[in-house]
């Protein structure tokens, strides 16, 4: 990863606004999948210390968190950045045994993990044991409490997981919780951004009743989400940002999936090429340029809710 000083980090930060007296908002951008892989823990280290992300959220169950928590404690101790829990529950090994949910020792894809929440067919218990677990092993590699929750694939939304995380959010930090990422998008931005509209719908549409029990319970979340495609390259990434950060809401977190592909991330996920698409693009000179004409600055979660 190339040496980049405050400075250079800051510069990389400063919107063309400033000279011309527009005050720039700020934006949360996060990036997804710290820990999958060698290759894309190392693409976003080298995106924070370059100031382009003000967010990365962990996967803790892979073993490349394991190696590059010590590396992210490092870089973010210079280049200011939250750090959240990146909730892993399909796809990989569990932390838990988990034997109704990962019977064969891996949790269940996307399409099947969905099917059973909706169908209310997850055993609760081992729910609550894995994501207390994962929340276990961020905190014994990083030190401290996750900055915020999210869910990989979103599943953090999803009925019964979202109960299991409220229920132990408020259990385990009860003098002061991390946000928890807000997935509701408005459906006119669905529409109009004419991307992956079904998965977006989705999403937000079983976003709303985490919304609303964040609310209930006072827990901190942003308000203003986007990011979700399809993760074609039919459409130049640099195009889509634009549209991202498009009518962003009043707390807004853009969140991306960068990445280098290397060995084992080619054998632990499907999304490859485009997260090196991501990368290029995030520390090229369009993204700053583009994040000026849309008057934002990438800032970390407590600046987003005072606005600054």
């Amino acid at each position: 990863m190339g040496q980049l000083t405050m400075k250079s980090a800051t510069a990389c930060m400063m919107p063309e606004h400033d000279r011309i007296g527009v005050v720039p908002r700020p934006i949360i951008v996060c990036a997804d999948d710290f820990g999958l892989a060698p290759g894309v823990s190392d693409a976003i280290l080298t995106l924070i210390a370059a100031g382009r992300l003000s967010a990365t959220s962990c996967m803790t169950p892979l073993a490349d968190w394991r190696r590059s928590a010590s590396m992210l404690r490092e870089i973010v101790a210079r280049f200011p950045a939250d750090v959240g829990l990146h909730l892993t529950l399909t796809d990989h090994a569990p932390l838990t045994p988990a034997p109704r949910v990962a019977s064969n020792g891996r949790l269940p894809a996307l399409g099947r993990m969905l099917a059973r929440t909706l169908a209310h067919a997850l055993p609760r218990d081992e729910i609550r044991d894995e994501v207390r677990a994962q929340l276990d092993a961020f905190e014994d590699h990083w030190g401290r409490a996750p900055d915020f929750i999210d869910g990989h694939q979103h599943v953090h939304v999803l009925p019964i997981i979202r109960d299991a995380v409220v229920e132990e959010v408020l259990r385990r930090y009860p003098a002061g919780q991390p946000w928890i990422r807000d997935c509701v998008e408005s459906p006119w931005r669905i529409v109009h951004r004419r991307s992956a509209m079904p998965k977006a719908l989705l999403i937000s549409a079983l976003a709303w009743r985490m919304r609303r029990l964040l609310r209930a319970h006072g827990i901190a979340a942003n308000d203003g989400f986007s990011g979700v495609y399809d993760f074609s390259a039919r459409i130049p990434f640099a195009n889509r940002m634009k549209t991202f950060l498009d009518a962003t809401g009043p707390r807004p977190l853009v969140h991306v999936h960068p990445g280098r592909v290397d060995a084992e991330l080619l054998g632990s996920d499907p999304l490859t090429v485009q997260r090196e698409i991501e990368f290029a693009y995030l520390m090229s000179e369009q993204f700053p340029a583009v994040l000026a004409a849309a008057a934002l600055r990438p800032a970390r979660y407590a600046d987003v809710a005072r606005g600054w």
